[in-house]
């Protein structure tokens, strides 16, 4: 009987849908939706579709040296703000001769 009284106790917060009041109008006609279908299908396929590859005639304009030299210099940035303060000390260590220079400002006035 405890438990029956524990159930019975409990609160149940059950809601309906929410049924929006202003139904959808679409902007758009059945057949310019269909027609950027047929376009979309044309030029490579759906985005939605298994076999979507939309880097698959994408060539780049950086080299691969360009590429290793770009992460070589951002390596230590990177490591900073995946650390455990997320980057603090290293942006406090950037940010040190500002600081610097505005409590001299402020130790002046």
């Amino acid at each position: 009987s405890l438990a029956m009284a524990c159930l019975a106790s409990a609160n149940a917060l059950a809601d309906d849908i929410t049924v929006d009041s202003h139904p959808f109008v679409s902007t758009a006609s059945r057949a310019q939706v269909q027609e950027e279908l047929r376009q979309a299908t044309m030029t490579g396929g759906s985005p939605w579709a298994d076999t979507y590859n939309p880097l698959a005639n994408f060539r780049s304009s950086t080299t691969s040296a360009e590429v290793t030299a770009g992460f070589l210099a951002s390596r230590n940035a990177v490591a900073a703000f995946s650390a455990e303060d997320s980057g603090s000390s290293y942006l406090a260590r950037l940010n040190a001769p500002a600081m610097r220079r505005a409590n001299d400002l402020a130790q002046a006035q």
